[in-house]
């Protein structure tokens, strides 16, 4: 029994093996699908289950652990895919992001990277409470916001564009970038998860400094709002093959439109 135990183990951690399986899952469902789900998961066996897996594997990789959140990923998916894991009504997602905030943290220091959080705060967060949306969560140097309609969604990302540009503190000036997604997602508690926060997540990422990038489900979405946008190529793990994604400017009357 002790050989069997031992020859087990063995086979669990053997780097082969693990690798093969984590590429395997990372093609199957996506690594950052894994990991965006964890600070959403809230009571279901499974979404406790994906976290305790993620949270076994990242103290020691094994091949049980990768097959595991293999399993439960594509057990995810599948339920989005037939309505079980989305929500019943549309949502804008909203995620911002401070362009350079990391590098210019750890020269400035603790106490200066702070104060810049807190006046960063104080100007996005009034500008989507103003329009009606909620603040999900704070994501360090970042935020996460709903709205019930799409044109909120974006009125709130160039306000608050433009009122962070206008916070200075030992010689940064911090520039925001904003992804926005329309889509259905789950609600659980006062959170939200699935593959539409995804998307908004990862159209922060890809904006340029200054920017909102928006989806095209989320253009479609703001209807009459005179907008002037050319699809942008857009490509990020976790998000649908044929997305396309659009920057949007302010026109001269200060209403939306493309770039």
């Amino acid at each position: 029994m002790r050989r069997l135990v031992e020859r087990a183990r063995d086979i669990n951690r053997n780097p082969a093996l693990v690798d093969g399986a984590r590429r395997v899952r990372e093609r199957a469902v996506g690594d950052e699908q894994v990991i965006d789900r964890l600070a959403t998961a809230r009571g279901r066996p499974s979404d406790v289950a994906l976290r305790e897996l993620a949270a076994i594997r990242s103290d020691a990789p094994g091949l049980l652990g990768e097959v595991g959140l293999t399993a439960l990923g594509a057990w995810q998916r599948l339920s989005e895919s037939q309505g079980r894991g989305r929500g019943e009504v549309d949502v804008a997602v909203l995620f911002t992001d401070l362009v350079g905030f990391s590098t210019w943290a750890l020269q400035a220091g603790d106490d200066a990277a702070i104060a810049l959080l807190r006046k960063v705060a104080e100007a996005v967060e009034p500008a989507i409470a103003k329009r009606g949306g909620e603040v999900v969560k704070r994501l360090g140097d970042g935020v996460m916001g709903a709205f019930g309609d799409a044109q909120s969604a974006v009125e709130a990302a160039f306000d608050g564009r433009d009122r962070v540009a206008a916070i200075g503190i030992d010689g940064y000036v911090p520039e925001l970038r904003t992804g926005i997604h329309i889509g259905r997602p789950r609600r659980l508690g006062g959170d939200y998860f699935g593959v539409d926060v995804n998307i908004a997540a990862r159209l922060a990422d890809a904006a340029a400094p200054g920017e909102v990038l928006v989806s095209d489900r989320m253009l479609s979405a703001l209807g009459d709002a005179p907008v002037l946008a050319s699809a942008r190529p857009f490509s990020a793990k976790g998000a649908p093959e044929d997305l396309c994604a659009y920057a949007l400017a302010l026109d001269a009357q200060g209403e939306p439109a493309g770039a």
